[in-house]
């Protein structure tokens, strides 16, 4: 599996070298000083989610129906642009999970558009990890932040039997267009079914893309044979390039592990606002949507000379690993939309 990886990845080089001949190395994601403020491990034993329902489906009716979702401990809430999934529990965790991991959080849904409607259509939620909203302050390109997640592919006769997106791992970011404003933009990438089923593959398996080229179109990637754990990252560097990375197993990303580097969109990162999940299926009321786990979402960032970590607390201290939390959010629906 790591050997088509690395032919992928330096296909992918070759391709965009010219581009990329004066950029700096991109950066694994992982390195740095990992924040106890923002990211999840779902240890806790009273960890739950608050639906408040019905959610939110502004990208279909402009209608967002506050308060919105929101988990117990205040580090995730509803997508004001699409929803939440249907289903966010707290589990165990899959075989082969973490070293001296628990708990792992599953997502799945099965009304991912109007509440009440259905449209035949493929339609997605989104579930988000607060970063700006927990730190007061989103983290500039200069802190050359990245994340960092695992995620549990079931066995393919679980999932959604059709073709096409099934789960996204992006981040809700903010770059400077070629004419000067900051504008959102939503880099990361997603996980495709190639369903027999369907009669157009003679075999079930799945395939990464990454989001997005300079133009805006997806770059395929590499296909993943075999269900278990894989572990996606990406990192956002000071020269306002997105990097992705993504290795089966889980143990830590390396080198080895980079799929693609760009400004998706011509965009020139700027800032880290939000991680999130997208999950995806057929809004037809019958179908589930696969059945999705992640854990330890964590975000890590690169003190510029002369910072430390406190100062990238708005109004505040900000925990590294070994310290311990300053500080509470109230987390109702955001304003910020994602795509």
């Amino acid at each position: 599996m790591r050997s088509s990886l690395a032919l992928f990845t330096l296909g992918l080089f070759a391709a965009s070298l010219g581009a990329q001949r004066a950029d700096a190395q991109p950066v694994v994601p992982g390195t740095g000083m990992r924040f106890t403020m923002v990211g999840d491990d779902f240890e806790a034993p009273d960890w739950r989610y608050i639906m408040n329902s019905p959610k939110a489906s502004h990208e279909q009716d402009e209608e967002q129906r506050p308060p919105g979702g929101r988990s117990k401990n205040g580090r995730w809430y509803e997508g004001a642009k699409r929803g939440q999934p249907d289903v966010v529990r707290r589990i165990a965790t899959p075989p082969g999970g973490l070293p001296g991991s628990n708990a792992a959080l599953l997502v799945a849904t099965k009304f991912s558009g109007i509440p009440s409607t259905t449209s035949g259509q493929q339609m997605q939620d989104d579930l988000l990890m607060g970063v700006a909203s927990r730190l007061g302050r989103p983290i500039p390109a200069s802190w050359t932040p990245s994340v960092v997640v695992r995620v549990y592919l079931p066995e393919f006769s679980r999932w959604e039997q059709r073709n096409g997106s099934s789960f996204g791992v992006r981040c809700d970011a903010s770059g400077r267009t070629q004419d000067g404003s900051v504008e959102p933009y939503w880099p990361g990438m997603f996980i495709l079914f190639r369903c027999a089923a369907t009669g157009k593959y003679d075999h079930d398996f799945a395939q990464i893309t990454v989001r997005a080229k300079e133009d805006g179109h997806d770059v395929p990637g590499p296909t993943i044979e075999e269900p278990g754990w894989w572990t996606f990252g990406l990192s956002f560097t000071p020269d306002g390039r997105v990097h992705q990375y993504a290795s089966p197993g889980i143990d830590n990303l390396t080198e080895d592990d980079h799929l693609f580097s760009s400004r998706p969109y011509g965009q020139q990162f700027v800032h880290l606002n939000n991680f999130f999940v997208n999950v995806a299926n057929l809004d037809n009321g019958k179908n589930w949507s696969t059945p999705w786990v992640i854990d330890d979402p964590a975000v890590y960032v690169i003190p510029p000379a002369g910072q430390r970590v406190e100062n990238l607390m708005h109004g505040g201290s900000v925990a590294a690993r070994g310290g311990s939390p300053a500080g509470r959010m109230a987390f109702g629906r955001l304003k910020t939309l994602t795509h």
